[in-house]
């Protein structure tokens, strides 16, 4: 059971704004068994703009068990993202922790694809936290402590008895899905040292709103953060945004360095944070308009795409989907795809392969369908943001006739 946000979940304020509505949908990162098709639950997703501390958020809260206990998602599946986090880790420890001495904690660590590499480094002690079981048991690297919990202040407390204040807290591509995120930032000032760093990576909503990015949008991503947003939420818990980077992953996310608002670096404010944050200013991500805007792009995608589609069918092409993620059943579900529409779904992630999709209940298969004789005609690439990487592993299909539709940031067929 989902329960209602009537309220702010950061500032607790009523004055809410609505953005988009995709009524009753299932949970986007819940595969299913066939067994499990029958009496599947839906939940309310609605996004809200809050008018006092401009945080974008859902309105109907799914419970985190119902959504991470059994999770589907392995970040090392994904050669893009083992590249960017090897990347990651050799900046973040060259610039704050050289002497590769003291504590590097990460919560919503999943399967290891940066503690690793942090490992690599040669950090001394190398913390994951995360609650997802069947995705941490595949953290088997002995140079890292693993916790099989939801990180909370609670948590942070146990921690620093254990280890000590973190030189670095890091947490990607997470922060978005936290409920009580308020109760998490102030985990984090606790077990930060004074002159620790906290890092975390989140899809950005500038990118959401430039390129129309509706997929992003599910229940796990209860958060849709701007800078603007990020700075009213860490300045109330004694947390000061110093820096902030773009990096490419996941359509467009945001690097963000916090430290204590007493620290050496909270004065060091870089022009990139500032400029970024003017810009958000002048597109409008402190009122109403620019949402409503998007709203009325979104609707415009998904025409455009299943117009695309209603001719292919009608010419009679067999069409198959690649990426079995969230962001593909978003997509999925506010477009109307159904199995009568896409035949299947190619995942390189073996977990998925043989599971269904929420919703739409499309089978999942594994890549090499694409390279024999049942090839489709089509491949509609729900995984757009990892196009250019599952292009190049896909060269055959594509010298054998096969074309790949992308659905954004522009509805196009690449030949």
């Amino acid at each position: 059971m989902s329960y209602n946000n009537e309220t702010c979940a950061i500032c607790t304020s009523t004055d809410l704004f609505p953005v988009i509505d995709f009524g009753r949908v299932a949970l986007a990162g819940r595969f299913l068994t066939e067994k499990q098709l029958k009496n599947e639950p839906r939940y309310r997703l609605q996004v809200l703009f809050c008018k006092k501390c401009y945080a974008v958020q859902v309105s109907h809260i799914v419970p985190p068990q119902e959504l991470f206990e059994n999770y589907f998602y392995h970040s090392s599946s994904i050669l893009t993202l083992r590249e960017h986090f090897r990347d990651y880790a050799k900046r973040v420890v060259e610039r704050f922790m050289p002497a590769k001495k003291g504590v590097f904690v990460e919560f919503g660590c999943n399967d290891g694809v940066l503690l690793s590499p942090i490992a690599d480094e040669g950090i001394d002690v190398v913390v994951g936290v995360d609650p997802a079981t069947n995705v941490i048991s595949k953290l088997n690297d002995d140079r890292v402590i693993v916790i099989n919990e939801y990180f909370s202040h609670q948590l942070a407390l146990e921690l620093f008895k254990r280890f000590g204040p973190a030189d670095i807290i890091s947490a990607n591509n997470v922060f978005a899905h936290i409920p009580d995120i308020n109760d998490v930032v102030r985990g984090v000032k606790f077990l930060l040292a004074e002159d620790g760093v906290f890092i975390f990576e989140v899809h950005y909503l500038g990118q959401i709103i430039e390129e129309f990015q509706y997929d992003m949008i599910y229940h796990e991503h209860i958060f849709y953060y701007s800078l603007l947003s990020i700075v009213e939420l860490t300045t109330k818990h004694g947390i000061a945004v110093f820096d902030v980077e773009l990096v490419s992953t996941h359509g467009g996310s945001i690097r963000v360095f916090c430290s204590r608002s007493t620290s050496k670096y909270a004065a060091q404010k870089s022009k990139t944070l500032e400029m970024m944050i003017d810009q958000e200013k002048k597109l409008g991500f402190h009122g109403t308009e620019a949402f409503s805007t998007f709203l009325s792009n979104v609707e415009q995608k998904r025409l455009q795409l299943m117009e695309l589609i209603r001719k292919l069918k009608d010419q009679g092409k067999t069409i198959a989907g690649y990426g079995a993620s969230g962001r593909a059943n978003t997509i999925i579900q506010y477009c109307g795809i159904n199995s009568a529409i896409i035949d299947y779904i190619v995942d390189d992630s073996p977990a998925k392969q043989g599971f269904f999709t929420p919703g739409s209940h499309i089978e999942i298969k594994s890549r090499e369908i694409l390279a024999s004789r049942d090839r489709p005609d089509y491949v509609l690439v729900f995984a757009w943001a990892f196009s250019e990487e599952i292009l190049n592993k896909n060269k055959k299909f594509r010298e054998n006739g096969g074309k790949f539709i992308l659905p954004l940031p522009n509805v196009k067929i690449i030949g």
